[in-house]
């Protein structure tokens, strides 16, 4: 059975910076496009943010996240994080990793190309 594990949330103030990570159990991750997604409060759909391909590491991110954060891959652990700059009370979500089912190939997933999520790791940024 496959499991997606997040960790690296935290609360931090505006302006601050937090690093996520995502393993999997049951699954080489390098084997995969991995995309994360937030689920905001208040909100019914989550919001696909970034992925990295697992063919040649090209990355594509949501104009929300676009220049401050980053995904990559290390694929000595088999780990895809996210790091996360100049955070702003609107990134206050659980944030989420899974497969990228398209392939994160031509253009960022959507929510119908991200597959089961994990239980996620809590942002919450405070100004």
């Amino acid at each position: 059975q496959v499991k997606f594990v997040e960790s690296g949330g935290g609360a931090v103030q505006v302006g601050g910076s937090l690093r996520l990570s995502c393993a999997a159990s049951g699954l080489d991750l390098n084997l995969y496009a991995i995309g994360w997604i937030r689920a905001a409060p208040g909100k019914e759909r989550g919001e696909v943010l970034t992925c990295i391909s697992d063919i040649d590491g090209r990355t594509y991110y949501a104009d929300s996240v676009k220049g401050r954060f980053t995904i990559s891959r290390d694929n000595t652990m088999s780990t895809v994080s996210l790091q996360m700059n100049d955070l702003r009370p609107e990134d206050t979500a659980v944030y989420h990793c899974s497969y990228d089912l398209q392939g994160c190939r031509v253009r960022l997933p959507s929510m119908r190309d991200i597959g089961p999520w994990g239980q996620g790791t809590q942002v919450t940024v405070s100004s």
